[in-house]
């Protein structure tokens, strides 16, 4: 298949994976259309970072398809991946460099040269809030601002699926407020499709498409106001997992 406009920046169907005697994902389907913030909801061990290591290919999966742009991950594994950006939990990007020059070695990575990995720099940065810090080493950057730098990254290669694993874990709520705002700003321009996996209820709105998973198996999806109904989204959670309200709070 070809990555045109017709296609969902991500479609799941039918994936399970599991780790020996572990069911880590139990048929698991969702899709992401561009120009959406889709947010992944579960605790510890849902199965979030397992189903973000199947879509960037760290993982291999044997059942079901997984599809970026309509390239299959499988069959098509570089046009798939060159269709998303990914900001993983753990901070992956270089310290002693400066913002810029973490840039400048992504768009390497990817094929592109030097002069146009400086005009997208000073776009992306833009976009995030940093153009004024390009030049900053990321070890004097604070943590919101490190989790920016790393979004912006992730745009480097215009994607059209952003995928977000627990970004604004170890956040001030300042901070935390500032990322989710900077990829909703990314979201309204309709170009790109995110997945947003969190723990956090609160990072939700009402109209956003969520994805509740809980030991590998989706709960419920539709949007956070229908599955709330007449509660709260994290009451409607605890209802049908039962599990400790500490959990969440997290």
């Amino acid at each position: 298949m070809s990555g045109t406009a017709d296609h969902d920046a991500l479609r799941v169907e039918s994936v399970s994976h599991a780790f020996g005697a572990v069911q880590a994902l139990k048929n698991t389907s969702l899709t992401v259309k561009r120009g959406d913030f889709v947010a992944l909801l579960g605790v510890n061990g849902a199965g979030k970072s397992t189903l973000f290591s199947l879509i960037t290919r760290l993982y291999d999966n044997v059942s079901g398809s997984i599809e970026v742009c309509g390239h299959d991950v499988r069959r098509e594994p570089g046009p798939a991946l060159a269709r998303m950006g990914v900001v993983f939990q753990s901070r992956s990007l270089d310290i002693s460099l400066t913002i810029r020059q973490n840039l400048r070695y992504h768009a390497a990575l990817h094929g592109i040269g030097r002069r146009e990995a400086i005009e997208r720099g000073d776009r992306v940065l833009e976009r995030v809030g940093l153009l004024d810090k390009g030049e900053s080493k990321v070890a004097t950057l604070s943590g919101g601002q490190v989790r920016r730098a790393e979004i912006a990254r992730a745009l480097m290669h215009d994607p059209t699926l952003l995928l977000l694993d627990e970004a604004t874990v170890g956040l001030d709520v300042r901070s935390r407020t500032d990322v989710v705002d900077t990829v909703r700003a990314l979201v309204e321009s309709g170009e790109v499709g995110v997945l947003w996996a969190t723990h956090l209820f609160d990072e939700v709105r009402t109209t956003d498409p969520v994805i509740l998973l809980h030991h590998g198996e989706v709960l419920a999806q539709g949007t956070a106001g229908e599955i709330a109904g007449d509660t709260t989204l994290s009451d409607r959670f605890l209802a049908m997992t039962g599990i400790d309200e500490r959990e969440i709070a997290a």
